[in-house]
């Protein structure tokens, strides 16, 4: 076996201060207009979406940032890249485009989406906001879908661009009582699970959506240009006090996301991967729309071939580490520690769909040794997830607070 380097990241830090103004970094470099947040935290950077993100933040320990977000409240700068189409033909791209109707979203809400190429592969995924009739975001994860709507724009009445549009997520089950706290006027009227809403911050507009990557309840916030940004943030982060903010980094997103069974565009999925292997075949609709790769998917082996997998004793290092009687079975694509399970937990790909949920794998680990591993069912546990709906109040007790 060895051990894959496909999925490692380089990252940046950034130079300590020295005097200069502390939102340097945010002026100079293709960073988050909040940065400056976590420059004295002694942040590292990793590209995503082209733009700095921080992979890294010393506000806590891993395990302090995943018990924030299931206990209490988070404040993340993300890399996520909202491009806008709009105009009278963008439902009709779109709907070219994505596998799932676009048609079906009204205005005010949000759509999970994902493009596919001629043969089926995936591409990237996002959510899809629509804004108004005829204009719409989708912030989309880590890859090109700006080239990919450019391709199929031929002949059509729409604009695509980068609107220069930022965004934050607050997650946490205190998410939603600090939003009340921040919003210059009330609360959106319906606000549900993935709707979205333009609303004033510190007397700023911005778009508010029920949304984020923890599968927590939470909101995100989409900073616009020509407004100002920080005052933005200083108001959560302000207001947030009085609920124990945390700003966080990369680990907070990493074992919960995992848990609940969120995929990570270019690590859990790719260009060789279905919907139907990644376990998204639901979010493929053969309707009347003739969609980019509806061909391939149609004539596609249906079988879901992703996993969740439990690890005793360790975290999964990642590639073909799996082994049943010594034979590889399958690829680990993303892994971490849960400290609410007490294991390590991983999603993973296997080579045949028969290998899933129940079985046992041998599995290689991060500090070499290898451990047991069960695949499992994702979401790992809230399976009908209510918690991000405002259904189920689920809050674990921290060990950590309690010391």
């Amino acid at each position: 076996m060895t051990t894959d380097l496909s999925h490692f990241r380089f990252v940046a830090k950034a130079l300590p201060n020295q005097g200069a103004r502390p939102r340097e970094l945010a002026r100079t470099m293709p960073a988050h207009p909040l940065s400056y947040m976590e420059l004295p935290y002694d942040p590292e950077y990793t590209l995503y979406n082209l733009r700095l993100t921080p992979e890294k933040l010393d506000t806590a320990t891993d395990d302090e940032m995943y018990w924030a977000v299931r206990t209490n409240v988070i404040f993340r700068h993300t890399g996520e890249l909202p491009i806008e189409i709009s105009g009278s033909d963008s439902e009709a791209l779109l709907n070219k485009v994505f596998t799932r109707s676009v048609s079906k979203v009204k205005p005010g809400r949000c759509s999970y989406q994902f493009a596919c190429y001629h043969d089926g592969g995936m591409i990237t995924d996002g959510v899809l906001l629509r804004l108004s009739q005829d204009r719409f975001w989708m912030a989309q994860a880590d890859g090109d879908l700006f080239s990919w709507y450019k391709a199929h724009a031929e002949g059509l009445d729409v604009k695509i661009h980068d609107p220069n549009v930022w965004v934050s997520q607050i997650q946490g089950p205190r998410s939603l009582d600090l939003l009340a706290a921040v919003l210059d006027g009330p609360m959106p009227d319906p606000f549900r699970y993935f709707d979205c809403a333009e609303v004033s911050i510190a007397g700023q507009t911005c778009w508010i959506s029920r949304s984020g990557f923890t599968n927590e309840l939470g909101w995100e916030v989409y900073m616009l240009p020509d407004t100002d940004i920080p005052a933005i943030g200083d108001k959560i982060m302000e207001a947030g006090a009085a609920f124990g903010i945390l700003l966080t980094g990369t680990p907070v997103f990493r074992a919960r996301r995992i848990e609940a069974g969120l995929l990570n565009a270019g690590s859990d999925f790719g260009a060789e991967t279905t919907p139907f292997e990644a376990g998204l075949g639901g979010f493929v609709e053969f309707d009347d729309r003739d969609f980019v790769g509806r061909k391939a998917l149609e004539a596609a082996d249906k079988s879901c071939r992703t996993w969740g997998m439990r690890v005793t004793g360790g975290v999964a290092q990642l590639g073909r580490v799996m082994t049943i009687d010594g034979e590889e079975v399958g690829r680990v694509c993303s892994s971490g520690y849960s400290p609410y399970q007490g294991c390590g937990v991983c999603i993973v790909r296997m080579d045949v769909p028969a290998q899933g949920s129940g079985t046992k794998v041998e599995v290689l680990c991060a500090d070499g040794s290898t451990q047991s591993g069960e695949l499992c069912t994702l979401p790992m546990y809230d399976a009908d997830r209510l918690i991000p709906r405002g259904k189920l109040v689920d809050v674990p007790t921290n060990p950590i607070a309690a010391e």
